[in-house]
């Protein structure tokens, strides 16, 4: 009884860590030639517009942008309020704050 309890257990935890059965984004961050994420900060305006970029997004930069923006802080919070997402081609723009930092973690936290 013990080892058919304990076969059981097994197939399901090694049937739990297939790649089937977690669910893979719609999208791929590759890191670039130094091993670093692809998260940039551009200052505009002598200063006073700060975007964060992620450049070359693989699959839908849609999805990445829409979990980014759902996600990246507690909603109602007032960096919630001030975050603002944009798509261009295969980049993200981040527009509303110093958030460079935040955007790493959040995509190391997702196994990028």
């Amino acid at each position: 009884m013990f080892r058919s309890t304990l076969r059981c257990c097994q197939q399901a935890l090694a049937s739990a860590s297939t790649p089937a059965a977690r669910q893979q984004p719609a999208y791929f961050v590759q890191r670039n030639a130094n091993g670093n994420l692809p998260v940039y900060t551009d200052v505009r305006n002598a200063g006073s517009r700060i975007l964060v970029q992620i450049r070359n997004v693989d699959g839908s930069v849609e999805a990445l942008a829409k979990e980014l923006s759902e996600s990246l802080f507690e909603p109602g919070t007032r960096e919630a309020r001030k975050l603002a997402v944009r798509t261009k081609h295969q980049h993200i723009v981040i527009a509303g704050g110093r958030w460079k930092q935040e955007v790493v973690e959040w995509l190391k936290a997702r196994g990028f």
